[in-house]
C-alpha cells in the first residue's frame, strides 16, 4: 500500500511524505542505523552494570552501626533480617531483569548480524518481552528510595543513596535505549533473503 507508520505517534502516512502530519517528526521506513545504535547503547549498558554491582548501592546507619551495601550485600541482609520479600524484589528488578535484557538483546544482535533464521517468532516474542520490562526497569531505584523513605521515619537509622544508584540508573536508560534503537523488523529481514 506504500505507506509509512510514524514511529513517534503512529499515523499512517503517504510514501513520498518526508514529516508526519500529525506529529511533524521525521518519516522513515526503518529505524535508521539500528543494529549501531543497539550495540553502542547495548554496550555502553554492560560496561555501567559493572560499577553497577560492584559499588555501594546505599549507606544504611541503623541505630549507631553503619554500613555500605551493594545490590548482592543489600540483598543478603535484607534475607537475613526476614524481609525476604523485599531481598526478592530487590535480586529480580536489580539482578534477573538486567542480565536477562543483556541475554536478550545480545542474541538479537548477534543473530540479527548473523542473519540468523533461527526461532524467529520466539526472538520477536523475547523482543515484545524486553520493550515491556523496559517500563520496570526503574524499580530498583524506587525500591531504594521507598527503603530510605520507610528507614528514615524510625528514630536512630538513615539511609543514603550511593554511586552504585547511578551507575544502575545508567543501565536501566541505556538498555531501553537499546531496545528502543532496535528495529524488530530486522529478524525477519533473513527470512526475505532466503525466500
Amino acid at each position: 500500500m506504500n505507506l509509512i507508520l510514524c514511529h513517534l505517534c503512529g499515523n499512517a502516512c503517504g510514501d513520498g511524505v518526508l514529516r508526519c502530519p500529525r506529529c511533524r517528526s521525521t518519516l522513515h521506513r526503518r529505524k535508521p542505523d539500528s543494529l549501531a545504535r543497539t550495540a553502542a547503547f547495548f554496550f555502553a549498558g554492560l560496561i555501567f552494570y559493572i560499577p553497577a554491582n560492584l559499588l555501594p548501592m546505599m549507606y544504611t546507619d541503623m541505630f549507631g552501626s553503619g554500613s555500605e551495601n551493594t545490590i548482592l550485600s543489600g540483598v543478603i541482609e535484607f534475607w537475613e533480617s526476614g524481609s525476604w520479600d523485599i531481598a526478592l524484589l530487590i535480586f529480580i528488578a536489580s539482578v534477573l531483569v538486567p542480565c536477562l535484557k543483556f541475554l536478550v538483546l545480545g542474541t538479537l544482535l548477534v543473530t540479527c548480524r548473523l542473519r540468523s533464521r533461527w526461532a524467529m517468532r520466539e526472538r520477536s516474542k523475547l523482543y515484545r518481552l524486553i520493550e515491556v520490562i523496559g517500563y520496570w526497569s526503574m524499580l530498583d531505584v524506587l525500591v531504594v528510595a521507598l527503603v530510605a523513605a520507610l528507614v528514615q521515619f524510625r528514630s536512630l537509622s538513615s539511609i543514603e543513596p550511593r554511586e552504585g544508584i547511578l551507575f544502575f540508573g545508567l543501565v536501566v536508560v541505556l538498555t531501553m535505549l537499546a531496545a528502543m534503537s532496535f528495529d524488530p523488523r530486522l529478524i525477519w529481514d533473513a527470512e526475505v533473503e532466503h525466500a
